[in-house]
C-alpha cells in the first residue's frame, strides 16, 4: 500500500477500504476529515439553513446584504455544487433552470450567464450587469460534469461540455511570457499592457477535473499553469484579491491589488481541499500556510492583509475560519478554527460567509472530498 499506516481520506487505498466497509452499514467511521460517519440520511444543518434563508422555491439564491436583493452567478454555482453534494437532483435542476432562464436568456450553450441580477432602479427585476464571472461559470460547468457522472445524467455532461467550450472561447487569454489563464470575465480585464486577474477564480481541483474531461487545449495548458499562477501571484505565501500580469511578472498596479481579503480567502480554501496526492499539492499547501503567522488570539483570521507589507487589519467573519480549516487539517490550530465556527452558530451570517462555511466545514466533516484528478466524491456515493 502506497500510504500504508495512513488513516487519511486522501489515501486512495484507505478510501477503497472505507468504501467497502461502509457498504450496507448504517453507521461506521470512515476515517474522513473530522472523523465523519457513514450515514445515508445524515442531516446537514448548515445547508438546511442556507436553503431556508437564501434559496427561493423556484431556485434563486438571494444575497440579502444588498438592498437590491441580488443574485449572482457565483451564488447559483455554489448552490448547485452543494445540491450535488447533498444528493438532491430536484433542487439541482431547479437551480440550473433558474440560472439558465434568468442569467443566460434560457440558453447556457449560446451565452455565458450574467454575473448579477436583481431589482433595477425602476423597481423591475432583471440583469443588472451582463458581464460574466468566470469562476461561477467554471463551478457551473464542473458541477454539471460531475452531476452527469454521479447521477448518470447524460444531458448534464453535454451541457457542461458545451459551457466549457464557451468559457474557452470567451474567458481565456494567453499571457505573453506565461501562457493561458482564465480571465475573471469576458469583458474589461485585458488592457493595453496588462491583464487583471483573480487567483481565486482558478481552483486547482476544478482545473484538474476539467482537463481530465477535456484533454485538449486550452484546458491542458490552463491546468499546467494553475499551480505556478497561484504561487507566483502570492508573494510571502499570501494570496491577493486581484493581481496584474505586466508581461514579465505578477504585480500590483493599484492599492486594491495589494490586498488579500474576501476574494483571496478562497485561494486558501481551494488549496486546503486539494487531495494530497494531487501533483504540486504539498508545495501549494506549504506555501499558503504562511497565513498562520497573521492569526490573532484564538485563531482569529484577519479580514484584510497587505500581502506585500504583511500588515493585517480587522477580524474576518466565521466563513474565513471555515475557509482555513482544510488547509490546517491535522494541525493544532484546526480545533481553534472549529471553536470559532461553533461560537458563530447563533450569529446572523450573510450569503458569502454561509457559503464558505458549507465548503470548509462540509469538507472537514467529510461530507465530500476530491480525488487527485479533481473528481468529486460526495459521502452519499461512498456510504449509501
Amino acid at each position: 500500500m502506497a500510504c500504508a499506516g495512513s488513516l487519511d481520506a486522501d489515501c486512495p487505498e484507505m478510501r477503497k477500504i472505507f468504501a467497502v466497509l461502509c457498504l450496507g452499514v448504517a453507521s461506521c467511521t470512515t476515517g474522513l476529515s473530522g472523523a465523519a460517519e457513514c450515514a445515508g440520511a445524515d442531516p446537514w444543518p448548515g445547508w438546511n439553513r442556507f436553503q431556508g434563508e437564501m434559496i427561493t422555491p423556484d431556485g434563486r439564491v438571494i444575497d440579502r446584504s444588498d438592498s437590491r436583493r441580488i443574485t449572482t452567478s457565483e451564488g447559483q454555482s455554489y448552490a448547485m455544487f452543494f445540491a450535488l453534494v447533498d444528493n438532491d437532483p430536484v433542487l439541482f435542476r431547479r437551480l440550473l433552470r433558474w440560472t439558465e432562464l434568468h442569467l443566460a436568456s434560457s440558453d447556457l450553450t449560446a451565452r455565458l450567464p450574467a454575473w448579477l441580477w436583481g431589482r433595477t432602479k425602476s423597481g423591475e427585476w432583471g440583469v443588472l450587469d451582463t458581464n460574466s464571472a468566470s469562476d461561477a461559470d467554471l463551478w457551473i460547468a464542473y458541477s454539471l460534469l460531475e452531476a452527469g457522472r454521479l447521477w448518470d445524467e447524460h444531458s448534464y455532461t453535454v451541457l457542461g461540455t458545451l459551457l466549457l467550450q464557451r468559457i474557452a472561447k470567451e474567458e481565456v487569454a494567453t499571457l505573453p511570457g506565461f501562457g493561458p489563464v482564465l480571465l475573471p470575465g469576458k469583458i474589461g480585464f485585458v488592457h493595453e499592457a496588462s491583464w487583471r486577474l483573480n487567483p481565486s477564480y482558478m481552483p486547482p481541483q476544478l482545473m484538474a477535473a476539467i482537463r481530465r474531461s477535456q484533454p485538449a487545449e486550452p484546458w491542458i495548458s490552463l491546468h499546467e499553469n494553475t499551480n505556478r499562477f497561484l504561487i507566483a501571484s502570492s508573494p510571502n505565501g499570501l494570496a491577493p484579491d486581484w493581481t496584474s500580469w505586466t508581461g514579465r511578472q505578477f504585480e500590483p498596479l493599484s492599492k486594491s491589488e495589494r490586498k488579500g481579503s474576501y476574494d483571496a480567502i478562497r485561494v486558501y480554501l481551494w488549496v486546503g481541499m486539494l487531495n494530497t496526492e494531487t501533483p504540486g499539492a504539498t508545495a501549494l499547501k506549504q506555501h499558503f500556510r504562511s497565513i498562520q503567522s497573521y492569526f490573532g488570539p484564538d485563531a482569529a483570521v484577519p479580514e484584510s492583509l497587505d500581502i506585500y507589507e504583511g500588515s493585517a487589519s480587522g477580524t474576518g467573519p466565521a466563513g474565513f475560519a471555515a475557509s482555513l480549516l482544510p488547509l490546517f487539517n491535522g494541525y493544532g490550530v484546526a480545533q481553534a478554527l472549529r471553536d470559532r465556527l461553533a461560537s458563530s452558530r447563533k450569529e446572523t451570517l450573510g450569503y458569502f460567509s454561509q457559503a464558505l462555511i458549507l465548503f470548509g466545514e462540509g469538507w472537514d466533516e467529510g461530507r465530500f472530498w476530491f480525488e487527485a484528478d479533481g473528481s468529486l466524491v460526495p459521502k452519499w456515493k461512498v456510504c449509501p
